[in-house]
């Protein structure tokens, strides 16, 4: 066929499918409706195909041709280690499958358009991967394995399953066992592997450091400043000027505390209290960053970069430069600081009957911890006390009416998720020595209550006054995951209520009360958790349906949360007078883009620090190979069931190795059940496992269920 005649038919045929009255048509349909006598339908099938190939039209996978748009849809891929993925389509409740022989060259994270046909049996949609729009993976972080005259890179991501192959001299010199930075060059496909050259070595698999390090770079964790950040920040002073307290209100002579952690650096709240005869006033005093930190300026550009501050198991990476964060900026006890406060005026009902936000001058009295503020709340320790004895009055009034504003949300139906953090001491050299759950108390939550109140009314003064501003949303959750979590709860005795598919937050704080003190309450509260959507960013008030609040925001936190940094300098220039008709058209224009960029820096630091915790914990279990643990299983799957310890350790007993009986995985009681024995396996149950073995580089842990005929074997044979 000449190549005038292959685009005459092209033209032809593309004018048929863009026509609107056009449905995708299978090849033999085509050709009647073209009336393409039976001979030439191999010439039809050439152009069709030639069509596809440029990306003109699409073919779905039951055989029909049309317009990409009629057939394919664009959604983000996630990859599976077994080569298989799913394609996540915004605006579609399910997500879309493809097999490991359709996934074309996509990876995990990538832009694809998919073509799918609904799913046969209430099963998930079943697509292929016809194109990759736009490429995650630029850069990935892997361990070096050297051949002769080549070499492979095993990605750390779990969800690329293939290797990435490095051909001779694209090494930089490195040999097995290092962890290296490779750049793709090409992405393979059509049974072809990656290939790719090595930009960096890290350091070798068994270093100390090269872990940690490996997670920093696989998320594209910022590490150092660009210079001229460190230039603006060498600019900044040591101390409040005479100049700057200025025009500001003075505060200093108010009784004012920090509360923080031990090892915490970056104190950015402190509180002030009194009782008064309507109640109380609070004071929330939040470090004025944006007075160090203008807009737009080197600084400003590399904290939006940043968006927050990543908390890894043995670094921080901080938003803003140490000078900043832990100087100026800080509210160090004994010295000037500027701040924005909300002082609000409080009944003892808790509601706000009044609240000033201002520009003020701060001076903290002392700074707190955590756990010398609770012995002297919760346990009225005397030595304690006596060494804070002008504060504890203060202290009193703060739980006072930290637990009154805490039982006023609950009333409206607050959603408190009371997990226990995991909490990692590593020795000199970053080896984990202890893994325990960080358990909260009550100066934690007086904290907590005075942050959220504080943000609370920012939100709903700012949201009345209608300026732009950014919010901290909560969406309803989805209505099927309600009814799936609905179903497993009801194999415990518990239920939920809906109404026409919607749950109020107050169903799920009912269910999260009856099941507390529960062997299922760690598992439920999980499995509730998962069920609900993720609180994100935006320049619009939704409200928060986990605090069951009607406005919320981020005000609290300006030294590690950009998002606070950026209403900060809305507020400011409120008060000033300064939001006029230019202003306000600026901020409508950049705060799309600001909430955008922050929740997805957000979901990047809380993967990054998931991704170091599971490390640490598989490397200090890897020291106790062979110990038996008494756990709960906290997930099943078809391939086996997950148990978790008390020391918040997961791993995973494999059904491969439980030998004897053939088992089946009852999707709806989340069970699996062995077909000769009977014996099921299911969520919540307990179970004592020993560890067989771990991987590093998979951070995964292996268990085997300990049988109580076998240990007593064991000990009376003295093994034990």
């Amino acid at each position: 066929m000449t190549e005038t005649l292959l685009k005459e038919r092209k033209d032809k045929l593309l004018a048929l499918m863009k026509d609107p009255a056009y449905v995708p048509m299978k090849l033999k349909e085509l050709a009647v409706l073209l009336d393409v006598p039976r001979e030439q339908r191999e010439e039809l099938r050439e152009v069709l195909e030639a069509l596809v190939l440029d990306g003109e039209i699409s073919l779905s996978r039951r055989g029909r041709y049309g317009r990409p748009e009629t057939l394919t849809l664009t959604g983000i891929f996630c990859g599976n280690a077994r080569g298989f993925g799913f394609v996540t389509v915004e605006g579609r409740d399910q997500d879309i499958y493809i097999p490991a022989d359709k996934t074309k060259d996509a990876m995990h994270g990538d832009t694809v358009s998919v073509a799918a046909e609904p799913g046969k049996y209430g099963r998930r949609p079943e697509g292929a991967v016809l194109k990759v729009l736009e490429r995650a993976n630029k850069t990935l972080v892997g361990y070096y394995q050297k051949s002769r005259h080549f070499g492979f890179v095993v990605p750390d991501n779990q969800r690329i399953a293939e290797d990435i192959f490095i051909p001779e001299g694209q090494d930089m010199g490195a040999v097995t066992g290092h962890k290296v930075v490779v750049k793709l060059t090409e992405y393979g496909g059509n049974r072809r592997k990656p290939e790719g050259v090595i930009t960096e070595i890290i350091g070798h698999v068994n270093d100390p450091g090269t872990d940690i390090l490996s997670i920093v770079k696989a998320y594209g964790l910022p590490e150092e400043y660009p210079p001229e950040v460190m230039e603006q920040t060498a600019r900044l002073p040591e101390e409040v000027t005479d100049a700057e307290r200025r025009g500001r209100k003075d505060l200093r002579d108010w009784q004012t505390v920090t509360i923080d952690g031990e090892d915490a650096r970056d104190l950015d709240d402190a509180i002030t209290i009194s009782r008064e005869e309507f109640g109380y006033r609070l004071g929330v005093h939040i470090a004025d960053v944006s007075h160090y930190v203008q807009e737009m300026s080197p600084l400003d550009e590399e904290a939006l970069r940043r968006g927050t501050s990543v908390y890894l198991v043995d670094r921080v990476i901080s938003m803003l430069p140490h000078k900043l964060s832990n100087g100026i900026c800080s509210l160090n006890e004994g010295v000037d600081r500027l701040a924005l406060s909300c002082v609000m005026d409080i009944d003892s009902q808790g509601r706000v009957l009044g609240h000033e936000i201002a520009e003020t001058v701060i001076r903290v009295d002392r700074r707190m911890t955590y756990t010398a503020v609770n012995a002297i709340v919760t346990d009225r320790d005397p030595a304690l006390m006596e060494e804070y004895a002008g504060f504890v009055e203060m202290f009193s009034l703060m739980k006072e009416l930290a637990d009154i504003l805490r039982q006023k949300r609950h009333m409206r139906g607050s959603i408190d998720f009371d997990f226990p953090e995991t909490k990692i001491i590593l020795d000199e050299k970053g080896r984990p020595v202890d893994i325990k759950p960080y358990e909260r108390n009550a100066a934690t939550r007086i904290i907590e209550d005075f942050m959220l109140m504080a943000n609370e009314t920012i939100a709903e003064d700012y949201f009345w006054q209608g300026v732009p501003f950014l919010y901290r949303t909560h969406d309803n959750p989805d209505p099927e995951k309600m009814k799936r979590l609905g179903t497993f709860i009801n194999n415990f005795g518990y239920s939920i209520r809906t109404q026409q598919g919607e749950v109020h937050p107050k169903e799920l704080q009912k269910l999260l009360e009856r099941i507390e003190g529960s062997e299922e309450e760690a598992l439920i509260s999980r499995l509730t958790l998962r069920s609900m959507k993720q609180a994100k960013y935006m320049p619009a008030c939704s409200g928060h349906f986990g605090l069951a609040a009607r406005y919320y925001t981020h005000f609290t936190s300006p030294i590690r949360r950009y998002p606070d940094l950026q209403i900060h300098r809305i507020i400011k220039e409120n008060l000033r007078g300064g939001l006029t008709e230019k202003r306000i058209s600026h901020y409508d224009k950049i705060l799309t883009g600001v909430s955008i960029q922050c929740s997805a820096t957000e979901r990047r630091a809380d993967e990054a620090e998931r991704e170091t915790i599971k490390l640490k914990k598989c490397e200090y279990m890897s020291r106790r190979i062979g110990q038996e643990f008494d756990g709960v299983i906290s997930g099943v799957t078809n391939w086996g069931f997950y148990v978790e310890l008390p020391n918040t350790a997961e791993g995973l007993v494999r059904v491969s190795d439980l030998h004897g009986d053939y088992y089946l995985f009852d999707e709806e009681r989340m069970e699996l059940r062995g077909e000769m024995t009977g014996r099921a396996w299911k969520l919540g149950q307990k179970v004592r496992v020993a560890v067989t073995g771990t991987d590093r580089l998979t951070r995964t842990i292996d268990f085997l269920p300990v049988r109580e005929e076998d240990r007593k074997e064991q000990e009376r044979e003295g093994f034990h």
